[in-house]
Parts: C-alpha cells; sequence; structure tokens
C-alpha cells in the first residue's frame, strides 16, 4: 500500500502537488524504511541462529521471540512503526490530504520559449535548417509530389522545438494551410484535432475549441478540409507511438506535395513516424565548440564586449561541460549574465562555484529551473522502476564510464528489476531497461558496435544534475566526495552512499559508519577502501 501511494505521487513533478501533500509522502517514505529495516533485522537474527533443518529453525526463531535484547529492539521498532502509520493515518484524514495531482494550465511549458525564439537570435542551427529543408522539398521526379515525413529526435534541450520552428517559419509561405501544434506527454488527442483545425483555419473554427465532437469526427473533419490543398503540419514533442498513430490518420495523402514534420526524445518513435522509404529522420546532434562558444558568450556579454582574458579559461570549461546542448548553455549562462538587474559582472570565483557545482546540485535562476523542468519531463514519464534505475545512476562521478554489463547486475543486486509474466532472465530484462533509457535519450550510449549494442554508457552532466538533485529530496542516495555539500546530508537516514573519486584520505575522519544505520549499499569509485567498514553496516547488502 504504501508503495503504492509512493509510485503515485512519484509520477508527477513536486510542483504538480500541495506542500503537504508532499510533506506526507516523505513521513510515509521513512516509515517504509524503518519497516524494511526492522524486518531486515529481524531476518538477520533469525538466519544467524539457523540451521539446516526447518524444525531447528522454527526452534531457534521461537527461542529469539521469547527473550533477549534483539526480541526487545524488534518488537519496539515494530510498535514505533505502527504508531506512525496510525499517526500518518490520522494526518492524512485532518488535513483531508489527497494524492492528486494539482490543474497543470496555470503551468508555464518553458519549450515554448523556443517556439517563439527569434531566427536571428539562432546559433548552430542556420545551416542545419536550410539543409534538411533541402532535403525535405528536394524529392525525386517520383516521390516529390507525395506527402513526406521528417522526424527530429534526440536529447531534451539540444533544441529540436527550435529548429522545427525555424524550418515551419522559413518554408510555410510555400504552403496553402499550416499548423504547428505541441502533443507532450499525456496527450488530449481530442484537444489536439480541435488545435490542429485551429491553426489550420482561424476564422472557419473559430468556435471549435467548445465544439462536442468525438475523434472520428474530427479526424473526418481534418481529411475533409485538407483532401485539395497542399498543407504544412508540425507535431512537436511526441511521447507516445499510440499517440502518433491516431493523430497521423488524419494526415491523407494528397499528392500535393504536403509536409509533416515531428520531434520526439524517444528514438523508436521517430521511425514509427517515418514509416515510408522517402520519409527523413534527423539526429540532433550537439552544439560545435565554437557554435557553443558563440552562444555562450552572446547570452552574457553586451554586444561587442568580449569575456575579459581572466574568465577565458573557466568558461571554455564551464560551455564544454554542457556537451553542446543549447539548454545548458543558456540557462547556466543565464545566472552568470552580466545583464541580470545588478548590472555588475559576477567575480571569477563565482565563475569558479558554477563550474564546480555542475553535475552536482546546480541550483539558482530561472534559467536552471527551466532546463530540469525540460528534462524532468523525461523522468516523469518513465513507469516507477525505470525511475529507479535512472536515479540509481547518481551515484556514479560525472564524466564516468559505467559499463552496461556491470550496472546492469548492480540493478539485480538493489533488486530493482521487475519479472513480468514472461519467463525472462533478471540480466536479459536488465539489458531492456538499458536499452530504454538509451532509447529514451537518457543516457548516452558508448562503444556501440555493428549490431547496435551498446557495452558502455556515460549520463549527461545536466542528467546527473537532475537525478542527484531528486536522490537528495527522496533520500535516494548520498554523495560522499569530501565536498561542502557532502557534509550538509544527514546520514543517519541514509540509505545508498556513493564513495567518490574526489575524496582525500584525511576526508575519511568525516565518515561514521556506526552514524548510518540504514545504509543498504555502498559503492566506492577510486577511494580508499579503508575509509569503511562493512561490518558496521548490519542492513548492508550491496557493496
Amino acid at each position: 500500500m504504501m508503495h503504492a501511494v509512493l509510485r503515485k505521487i512519484g509520477a508527477k513533478p513536486p510542483e504538480q502537488f500541495d506542500e503537504q501533500v508532499l510533506i506526507w509522502a516523505g513521513k510515509v517514505r521513512d516509515l517504509s524504511y524503518h519497516m524494511e529495516d526492522a524486518i531486515d533485522a529481524f531476518i538477520v537474527r533469525v538466519e544467524t541462529n539457523m540451521k539446516n533443518r526447518v524444525k531447528k529453525f522454527l526452534r531457534k526463531a521461537t527461542k529469539l521471540f521469547s527473550k533477549g535484547k534483539a526480541l526487545h529492539q524488534i518488537s519496539d521498532d515494530i510498535e514505533e512503526a505502527q504508531r506512525l502509520a496510525k499517526e500518518l493515518g490520522d494526518l492524512r484524514q485532518r488535513y483531508m490530504i489527497d494524492a492528486q495531482a494539482k490543474g497543470t494550465g496555470d503551468a508555464i511549458d518553458p519549450r515554448l520559449k523556443a517556439v517563439y525564439k527569434d531566427v536571428t537570435e539562432l546559433i548552430g542551427i542556420d545551416h542545419i535548417r536550410d539543409e534538411l529543408i533541402k532535403k525535405l522539398c528536394d524529392g525525386n521526379e517520383r516521390s516529390k509530389d507525395q506527402l513526406r515525413t521528417m522526424s527530429i529526435v534526440g536529447f531534451g534541450g539540444l533544441g529540436k522545438t527550435t529548429l522545427a520552428k525555424a524550418m515551419y517559419d522559413k518554408i510555410k509561405v510555400q504552403f496553402d494551410s499550416v499548423a504547428f501544434v505541441s502533443v507532450s506527454r499525456n496527450p488530449d488527442i481530442t484537444k489536439i484535432f480541435k488545435k490542429i483545425l485551429h491553426e489550420l483555419d482561424k476564422s472557419k473554427y473559430a468556435t471549435i475549441n467548445g465544439a462536442a465532437r468525438d475523434n472520428e469526427q474530427l479526424i473526418d473533419e481534418l481529411r475533409m478540409f485538407l483532401q485539395d490543398k497542399r498543407y504544412l503540419i508540425v507535431i512537436d514533442d511526441i511521447w507516445d507511438e499510440k499517440a502518433w498513430e491516431l493523430i497521423k490518420c488524419a494526415f491523407s495523402d494528397n499528392c500535393l506535395g504536403s509536409q509533416v514534420m515531428t520531434t520526439t526524445r524517444i528514438g523508436s518513435i521517430s521511425k514509427a513516424c517515418c514509416s515510408s522509404g522517402d520519409d527523413i529522420i534527423y539526429q540532433m546532434k550537439p552544439l560545435t565548440d565554437d557554435d557553443s562558444k558563440r552562444l555562450f558568450y552572446k547570452r552574457i556579454f553586451p554586444q561587442g564586449s568580449v569575456c575579459p582574458a581572466e574568465l577565458e579559461l573557466v568558461s571554455r570549461e564551464i560551455f564544454k561541460k554542457c556537451g553542446g546542448v543549447p539548454l545548458a548553455i543558456i540557462s547556466i549562462a543565464s545566472i552568470l549574465d552580466s545583464n541580470s538587474q545588478d548590472q555588475q559582472m559576477k567575480p571569477k570565483y563565482h565563475w569558479d562555484n558554477i563550474l564546480g557545482y555542475i553535475g552536482r546540485g546546480l541550483a539558482g535562476g530561472g534559467g536552471a529551473k527551466d532546463m530540469q523542468r525540460i528534462l524532468a519531463f523525461s523522468y516523469y514519464d518513465l513507469p516507477s522502476h525505470l525511475k529507479t534505475c535512472l536515479l540509481y545512476l547518481s551515484i556514479f562521478p560525472e564524466d564516468f564510464e559505467i559499463r552496461r554489463d556491470r550496472l546492469i547486475w548492480m540493478w539485480i543486486a538493489e533488486g530493482f528489476l521487475q519479472r513480468g509474466e514472461e519467463e525472462t532472465g533478471l540480466f536479459e530484462l536488465g539489458v531492456s531497461y538499458f536499452n530504454e533509457l538509451a532509447n529514451r535519450s537518457l543516457i548516452q550510449p558508448v562503444d556501440v558496435d555493428a549490431t547496435g549494442k551498446a557495452k558502455a554508457c556515460r549520463v549527461h552532466d545536466m542528467v546527473l544534475d537532475m537525478l542527484c538533485s531528486m536522490s537528495s529530496e527522496q533520500n535516494f542516495a548520498t554523495i560522499l566526495d569530501g565536498t561542502q555539500q557532502s557534509k550538509s546530508i544527514s546520514h543517519s537516514k541514509s540509505r545508498r552512499l556513493s564513495f567518490q573519486n574526489s575524496m582525500s584520505e584525511p576526508t575519511t575522519n568525516l565518515i561514521d559508519a556506526t552514524s548510518m544505520p540504514q545504509v543498504r549499499s555502498a559503492v566506492l569509485s577510486f577511494v580508499y577502501i579503508s575509509i569503511m567498514q562493512s561490518s558496521l553496516f548490519s542492513v548492508l547488502c550491496v557493496l
């Protein structure tokens, strides 16, 4: 029951819930941890007294229940858990807490900024835009009048919407009817069809949004409207293949050279959108170093000014860490922007601090929040078991090459893999989890062979930043790397520990395993083994 409640709340961003719901959910999570520890403590005591035969085991277990300090401790833990459970139940009733999301109509989708972006401000996509337009419009004699589809696919924040809008704005004058409509997560297909109709003819369909029409009627209306027109339609941000299968029913091929463009973060959906041999899939690429530099400096420095000499090295390291992702570059640059309200150039130490924190709980500025919201869309779209597997990647250092097989075995050891009805081995199931995360552009495959199998993966710094932030909020993992951030975490409630390579030997004095009674797994990356004694962790399952 507790896990069901936590899964329900974890399925949507925190801002969609009232504050008291989040506080209550945090208490439920802590209680579930407390109960899990009590059960494990009992099992450990029983198993240490267990013999081969069942009767002896039962006899030993009975003795355990009849006397001894262990019994009293476990009994006290169970009573405490029962008391807390009743208290949380009363709290829920008292404040009538319901784990339902609030309406999201008042939340502004940060992707909308890209839709209205002035093309003159775009950097690094003008030549890509022109190249793709040429490919889309220059079909051979046999196919140039046929309906063609292009799908732009890639990691969140690479600029798919911006590129699609730039193409749309440049070629829309060549078409009789045009529409640019976003789908996003959990789409209302009826509303999407109405939005397309309204975009195609705002006068004719001025009242369509209030009309009572079902999907079949709307599809028929769209097909009838488009049957004698050369049209251009952009369907932005598709997450669900079934949604696309329904939407595409409205687009008939009238042999007038019509075109449909889609954007998505998911590779399998881009393939579903482009089922014809003449269709085009474009994999978004990060900006080059030169374009990253231009974008970074244009955002920070006033027109005509140059980067001060003392900031050149740190600025280059910052935009390199952004990995060529425009959204990341713009978001970080907004924090350092010399055109901000104080009108003062941020001092060098501030730049150094930003460089040090990228990938480790970056905070500050609306830009960074927008970036995390966009990246978080991918996270909240995952089923609960994949959320856990993705969140687990927060335990690895930034820029770390994570070997696929080792990661899967760690998932198995942690108990994250949920076998379904099919007779699938746990490792094979882990491979499918890994591939799905790669397919959703949440991890970056490394060493991909001819068969498409990746031997390893990396996590983009901006994704790692999001995961570390979520991991900290949910008490999923504690990162110990010798930074000030590590010291601020309450170790007494830590469930997973990640000792990372920036740990130095003097830092080991800060780590007291006896103050971490709930630790279940510990991962060490290039650090001294002597910093911890596993015998002090009473419920440790993974080392």
